[in-house]
């Protein structure tokens, strides 16, 4: 079954399910030291991070690792949640499980990046787990910078230096068994059919000048050479050099 995740030791099939009144009432014990309360949510809520792990599939990571990161994701979720907001645990649970697998992907990554700039993005993933335990949604960029006194393209740059490259066969979407790549979603402005039509037929025009003119237009446009330049080159008058690349000019936008 595609999408399946195989965990070491876990049943997957016979994983507990809580209902939302069960949740809440765990939750609640939980949160005044009840550990036997935190020890059913722990269990209650491991599909929830199975399907967390299956956005990190087909990256050659562990998935038994990933799972186990996951995990402690989810413990810090139920730490950390705060039962009197009325927010569904799993809208809470999600972005830190995610975060967990996230920074053991950028602790493990082979990408080096300077230690004050992983510094700088980890003191910004704490600050973030801070604003969401306490208002229970994302911060914007400038919400984390004011809160650290940190200039937002700093902070910017740094969050965008540690982010897990992705894979340009990395597919973002399926739909009727056809599975939609990054590479699809990738545009290339240099290399575009009118560019490659419009080279070549540059090239051909090229070919209808005279070895001289040739050389007067590659020394003027591909060496930034002044006129008076070619001129000493080619042991011209620089009036005759105009002469010639505007002759020159003109033959090639009639071929083209």
């Amino acid at each position: 079954m595609q999408g399946k995740v195989e965990i070491c030791g876990v049943n997957t099939s016979q994983l507990a399910i809580l209902s939302a009144s069960e949740m809440d009432k765990l939750l609640r014990r939980s949160s005044k030291g009840d550990r036997e309360a935190r020890e059913k949510l722990i269990s209650g809520n491991l599909r929830l991070v199975l399907s967390v792990i299956q956005r990190f599939s087909g990256r050659g990571e562990s998935m038994d690792d990933l799972f186990q990161v996951g995990c402690i994701g989810l413990m810090k979720s139920i730490d950390n949640f705060n039962v009197d907001l009325n927010v569904r645990f799993s809208t809470y649970a999600v972005p830190m499980i995610v975060g967990e697998i996230r920074r053991y992907l950028r602790d493990n990554s082979t990408i080096r990046v300077s230690r004050s700039m992983r510094d700088t993005a980890y003191r910004a993933l704490q600050a973030k787990e801070a604003f969401i335990r306490e208002h229970q949604r994302e911060p914007t960029l400038d919400e984390i910078a004011a809160q650290m006194e940190v200039p937002r393209r700093d902070i910017a740059d740094a969050m965008d230096a540690i982010m897990d490259p992705v894979s340009l066969y990395e597919p973002v979407f399926e739909g009727n068994g056809d599975a939609v790549c990054v590479m699809d979603q990738v545009g290339d402005t240099k290399n575009t059919d009118e560019q490659w039509l419009e080279r070549i037929a540059l090239n051909e025009a090229m070919r209808r000048l005279t070895e001289r003119e040739q050389k007067i237009l590659r020394m003027r446009f591909f060496e930034g050479r002044t006129q008076m330049d070619v001129a000493k080159e080619i042991h011209i008058s620089q009036a005759q050099v105009s002469r010639l690349e505007k002759g020159a000019l003109e033959s090639i936008r009639k071929n083209i």
